[in-house]
């Protein structure tokens, strides 16, 4: 027999998936901007309160994709083996999302996954409160580094490393090629990128 409390959570995310889902469609097909919290919600077949109780602002409801990688880079590294460097750790876990084609490193040739981004960086409220959660995520990853100002520089670059081999996979794709083609620059990339860190924080 199946538990009442099992019920109510797969519920709530059928409706989370559904106010989702609702929201990024109107928003490729006509602009972050010119869509509203009500269409939306008539969309998704709920109430405006229903829906907020979901997705605290309008950015959220398209940003949550990435919100769901937030502290990632802090978790690889608290959740790695002993033996195994910081940085190393990281790089290795951005290049098996390389091999993957994960949407969040940049490498998909999704139409809608490329136009997903391209909403993103071109919608001002979106890259701003984008950069809040590399913000937070740099802020956990510093405290699983736990080295200081040291751990905090590092944070910092491995944050903006990654936000810029993810944009540099994008823009590419963008401009037309596939992922494939893509992907062993964007290994390369990566590669040459960690390298720089594995060698500033003077571990390999």
């Amino acid at each position: 027999m199946i538990e009442a409390g099992g019920l109510r959570a797969r519920k709530k995310q059928r409706t989370r998936d559904a106010i989702a889902d609702a929201a990024i469609t109107l928003f490729l097909a006509r602009g972050f901007d010119q869509v509203s919290v009500s269409e939306i919600a008539t969309a998704a077949e709920v109430s405006k309160p229903t829906l907020f109780r979901y997705f605290p602002t309008k950015e959220d409801l398209i940003l949550h994709r990435f919100a769901d990688h937030n502290g990632e880079a802090a978790r690889i590294v608290s959740g790695r083996h002993p033996d195994i460097a910081p940085m190393t750790a990281l790089h290795q876990h951005f290049r098996a999302g390389l091999d993957n084609f994960e949407p969040v490193t940049g490498l998909n040739d999704h139409p809608e996954v490329v136009a997903f981004h391209h909403l993103v960086f071109a919608t001002a409220s979106l890259t701003g409160r984008l950069t809040q959660y590399s913000l937070d995520d740099e802020d956990a990853l510093a405290a699983a580094l736990g080295s200081g100002i040291t751990g905090r520089l590092q944070a910092a670059q491995v944050i903006a490393v990654h936000r810029v081999l993810a944009r540099t996979n994008w823009q590419k794709i963008a401009d037309g090629r596939t992922a494939r083609d893509v992907q062993p620059e964007a290994l390369a990339d990566a590669d040459q990128a960690f390298a720089g860190l594995c060698h500033g924080a003077g571990r390999s």
